[in-house]
């Protein structure tokens, strides 16, 4: 019997292996996709509970009502099982009522890098305001003071 010389089907190696390098190099593409995203998922993650940290700081020092806030202040505060360290910056505005406050948020225990930074205006309490009864006399009703002078 005479052995045919056909051509048969299939891949040869060369094709195998230039397949293979093609899918080594996409799954290599995803896998730095994915790892690039879960990596941006942590620092929007970092980014959230540093802000909630700077605007329960804020909170607090709005409840305290002093006047003016105090300056250069800084603190630590537990949230998500973190530790962040916060640092509060009072600056005078040209209103004599109003400062502007920033809060610094960051889990660097030196303060030299922060994850948010929220920055807030607050006005002089009405109970600390001067002038903040208004001498309505004269204006309708009866006038009482008997002896002429305003009181």
């Amino acid at each position: 019997m005479k052995a045919q010389l056909g051509r048969q089907s299939g891949m040869t190696l060369i094709e195998v292996m230039a397949a293979l390098v093609i899918f080594a190099l996409a799954g290599t593409a995803v896998m730095k996709s994915a790892a690039e995203h879960l990596s941006s998922v942590s620092q929007v993650e970092e980014v959230t509970f540093a802000t909630w940290v700077a605007n329960n700081r804020l909170n607090e020092m709005k409840l305290t009502g002093t006047w003016p806030p105090k300056n250069n202040q800084r603190g630590t505060m537990e949230m998500a099982d973190r530790t962040w360290y916060w640092q509060q910056v009072v600056t005078k505005t040209t209103d004599d009522d109003l400062r502007a406050v920033e809060v610094n948020v960051g889990q660097d225990p030196q303060y030299e890098y922060f994850q948010a930074n929220v920055i807030t205006y607050v006005s002089k309490p009405a109970s600390i305001a001067q002038d903040a009864t208004i001498n309505i006399n004269g204006s309708g009703g009866s006038n009482n003071n008997q002896n002429g002078t305003d009181p």
